[in-house]
């Protein structure tokens, strides 16, 4: 009885949280299977907990404990970047201790974080002495019980993402709809449901890309680390947007999958050209769900007309796991942090500057037809006091490090000006920055696609989405390469 009772507790006081915490938008669903959804992921949530003490109280409040957590931190996100929290989320925690500096979050050292971890173990260990365990006398049954519960639960996972119950719940959710799912029942549910349904999903396998004759002998395409027109910030105007809208021949905003963050999105719609709706639920984090594993990626694309394909970034390989992804995707070369260790450093990443040198510097070596993709890393958030010297407002330091930006597009179009060459240049996302909350232009960025050494129309603004980008560089990469058409003088 000791465990019911318990059970209800946290049932009714994980409910009160997200409905007084404001988990969701919109109110409880009422209808009986959303209710049960709900209220059978608080019950797993406990199960789970009870698994390490076997005391149903001590399970009951941190089930209790997550549920409050999970709200919190979800508020939190949507305020920074608009969107609560997703399972894929969690794959990311692996990062945090590795890379601290990319993230808000004091170091584990801190006291604001060091304490309550400390006063957390502190009274687990004091409620293990006070709390009977539930375990059954003698040793045997106690230790079939304690491996018999985990064992069932994940039985019970394994069963959801095959077989009949893997169908009820891709009937349940056919697709993402994170707003709308965290509303019917409840974030914890949600983030169960979508963790479950994104392994099961099968997705259709583009087929690989046919090889034809290269285009362009130099494809450069950089990804701009939080790059938006600093005008649109109230900043002062840079010269390098000057240069794009006299000297692109196409330009204009790009619609990306997140606003402040979510880099992946954004470079797997490029490089891909698959449109977010395409990806299931591996949309959160298309690195997650496929690896890389993309036939018909740009690089492939490239590979297969006999080009030579680098990656160029200039932070550790091992941060969302990029040089494994990037290799996968079809990457010959990959030049990372290792290989800036001697490039000077503005605040605490390596120049845009220097990066365009040693872009230039890899064009200039090359032995064939060459596709160059990289990324920038030195405007690249949080924008913290102490990072510059003489600048702690956040907004400063961000428009001196994009107006390196500026200076890096600058000497790129001067250096690739004497090349029969394509330079592509595009925002990753927005910056999560206060003065440039969730909603501000919808999400868009600012992209430039330069040709040189060949006739070309323009400039013209044809405002596009990052996967409708990744498609129109498809064309650079052979012969017949035609313009693009576009319905209207803004859209593609």
């Amino acid at each position: 009885m000791s465990f019911l009772a318990a059970l209800v507790c946290a049932l009714a006081l994980a409910a009160a949280i997200e409905a007084w915490g404001g988990a969701a938008r919109a109110p409880f669903s009422r209808r009986p299977g959303d209710v049960a959804l709900r209220f059978g992921a608080y019950a797993l949530l406990t199960l789970f907990w009870f698994c390490f003490s076997w005391r149903p109280w001590l399970a009951a409040n941190s089930t209790v404990t997550t549920v409050a957590a999970l709200v919190l931190i979800s508020r939190a996100k949507r305020g920074v970047i608009g969107e609560p929290l997703v399972f894929s989320d969690f794959a990311l925690l692996p990062q945090v201790p590795r890379h601290p500096q990319l993230y808000y979050i004091p170091p584990v050292t801190s006291p604001r974080v060091a304490g309550p971890v400390l006063a957390a173990v502190a009274g687990i260990a004091l409620w293990y002495g006070l709390e009977p365990s539930l375990l059954p006398a003698g040793a045997a049954r106690s230790l079939a019980a304690i491996l018999a519960l985990p064992l069932g639960l994940a039985a019970l996972a394994a069963a959801a993402m095959r077989g009949p119950l893997a169908r009820a719940l891709a009937r349940r959710f056919p697709r993402p709809d994170l707003e709308a799912d965290i509303a019917r029942i409840g974030l914890p549910a949600t983030l169960i449901a979508y963790a479950l349904r994104r392994p099961a999903e099968t997705a259709p396998a583009a087929p690989p890309a046919e090889p034809a004759l290269p285009g362009d002998p130099v494809v450069v395409v950089i990804q701009l680390e939080s790059f938006i027109d600093p005008e649109r910030l109230g900043g002062p105007p840079l010269p390098a947007m000057d240069l794009i809208r006299s000297r692109a021949a196409e330009y204009g905003r790009l619609r990306v999958p997140a606003h402040g963050a979510y880099t992946m999105r954004s470079e797997h719609a490029v490089l891909t050209g698959a449109s977010p709706d395409a990806l299931g639920f591996g949309l959160y984090d298309p690195y997650l769900a496929r690896g890389g594993d993309e036939p018909a990626s740009l690089p492939r694309r490239a590979a297969a007309n006999g080009y030579e394909t680098l990656f160029v970034h200039p932070f550790h390989r091992d941060f969302f796991q990029r040089a494994r992804v990037m290799e996968r995707f079809g990457f010959d070369r990959l030049v990372m942090g290792e290989d800036f260790a001697d490039a000077p450093r503005i605040g605490p990443y390596v120049g845009d500057v220097a990066l365009g040198e040693r872009v230039l510097a890899e064009v200039r070596a090359r032995r064939g037809p060459l596709f160059l993709f990289s990324v920038t890393m030195e405007n690249h958030g949080p924008w913290k006091p102490g990072r510059l010297p003489g600048l702690d407002d956040p907004l400063a330091q961000y428009l001196h490090h994009v107006a390196n930006t500026g200076r890096m597009i600058e000497a790129l179009v001067a250096g690739l000006a004497g090349e029969r060459a394509t330079l592509c240049v595009f925002g990753d996302h927005a910056p999560a920055l206060p003065t440039c909350r969730p909603g501000f232009g919808e999400t868009s960025t600012d992209y430039a696609l330069f040709r040189f050494g060949a006739p070309a129309a323009g400039p013209r603004r044809i405002d596009r989405t990052a996967d409708a980008l990744g498609r129109r560089l498809r064309a650079t990469l052979h012969a017949d390469m035609t313009p693009p058409v576009a319905s209207s003088p803004t859209q593609a």
